[in-house]
C-alpha cells in the first residue's frame, strides 16, 4: 500500500511534467537574446522582394532593429537608423525587422519615410536568433556570428550614430 506522503510526491511529479514541457517549448523561442549569444544566419527575404544572403550577413557587422509602423518610439529612432545606414552602408549592414502583422503596412511605412535600409518581416528565423521582443524598438549588433551589443529602448541619436564603431573598414 502506498502511503499518503508517497502519493502526494507522485502527484506533484506528474503535475510538474506539463510545466517542464512548456519550459522546453519557451526555450526554443525564449526570451530576448543576450550579448554573447550566437546567430547562425540564413537568407533573409526582404520587404522589397530582395534577399539578404546569409554569406553577406556572416561576414559583416549587422545592426538589427525590431520596429513597428505604429510604434512612436520607433518613428523617432528610425531616421537615425537610416542615417547610420547612409553613413556606413558599405561597411555595416542595417537590417530592420518589422513586427507589424501586415507586410503591406510595413512596406508603406518604409516607402512613406524614404527608408532604404534592408527591412524584413519578423518571423521564425528572427525569433530563433533574437528571441521574443521585450520592448520596442530593440537594437542588436551581430559581429563574427555573435551578438556584441543589445539595447531594449529608444536610443538617443548620438547613441545610434555611435553604432558605426562596429563598421568593418576595408
Amino acid at each position: 500500500m502506498i502511503g499518503i506522503a508517497s502519493r502526494r510526491r507522485f502527484l506533484r511529479s506528474l503535475a510538474a511534467i506539463p510545466a517542464a514541457a512548456a519550459g522546453t517549448v519557451r526555450a526554443a523561442t525564449g526570451p530576448a537574446a543576450r550579448v554573447g549569444d550566437a546567430v547562425a544566419w540564413r537568407d533573409v527575404p526582404l520587404l522589397d522582394g530582395g534577399v539578404l544572403k546569409a554569406a553577406q550577413l556572416a561576414r559583416a557587422a549587422v545592426v538589427v532593429e525590431f520596429w513597428a509602423s505604429w510604434c512612436p518610439f520607433c518613428k523617432r529612432q528610425n531616421p537615425h537608423v537610416q542615417a547610420l545606414h547612409e553613413r556606413h552602408g558599405g561597411a555595416l549592414v542595417v537590417l530592420g525587422y518589422s513586427i507589424d502583422k501586415d507586410p503591406a503596412k510595413a512596406r508603406e511605412y518604409m516607402k512613406e519615410n524614404a527608408y532604404t535600409f534592408a527591412a524584413a518581416m519578423a518571423g521564425t528565423d528572427a525569433e530563433r536568433w533574437f528571441g521574443r521582443r521585450e520592448g520596442l524598438p530593440e537594437i542588436y549588433v551581430v559581429d563574427g556570428g555573435r551578438i556584441v551589443f543589445r539595447d531594449l529602448r529608444e536610443m538617443f541619436p548620438e547613441d545610434v550614430a555611435a553604432l558605426g564603431r562596429y563598421a568593418h573598414r576595408s
